[in-house]
């Protein structure tokens, strides 16, 4: 009898591991993710992931509700139609998006950004990466 082995497809393009942070969490998630995914199935992977570890604060499950960036790059959120290996990086930031104010009791839309909330983020993402310089 001979033994046939089972091949298995390669996997297309390089494996990483990838780091997210959610915002107002204790720590990141950590996963493995192929280099060719979309930056949507990335963020549907994190949050199941937070879900299923019991993390809080509850976020939700909805993966248009939030943004993944690049803390280490300037730009902003990336598009969820990017590949999670086109940035170059494998630290990531998960945030929920800000909610806008629904229609007001004049009638009218407001499409003004919340205030309460503005720049957390980015406060703590300076306090947390000690970006400050020392004068001395």
């Amino acid at each position: 009898m001979l033994y046939k082995q089972k091949k298995n497809p390669a996997p297309k393009g390089n494996r990483f591991l990838i780091s997210i942070t959610v915002q107002g969490s204790a720590g990141p998630i950590r996963f493995v993710v192929n280099e060719e995914e979309l930056v949507a199935a990335v963020i549907d992977t994190a949050l199941k992931s937070y879900a299923r570890e019991g993390r809080l604060p509850i976020l939700g499950s909805d993966l248009n509700d939030f943004f993944l960036y690049c803390p280490n790059a300037c730009s902003g959120a990336l598009s969820p139609w990017d590949t999670i290996g086109s940035p170059g990086v494998r630290n990531f930031m998960l945030c929920k998006k800000p909610q806008t104010e629904k229609i007001g009791e004049a009638g009218t839309l407001e499409t003004a950004i919340a205030r309460r909330g503005s720049g957390k983020w980015k406060t703590w993402l300076n306090k947390s990466l000690n970006l400050k310089i020392s004068s001395h």
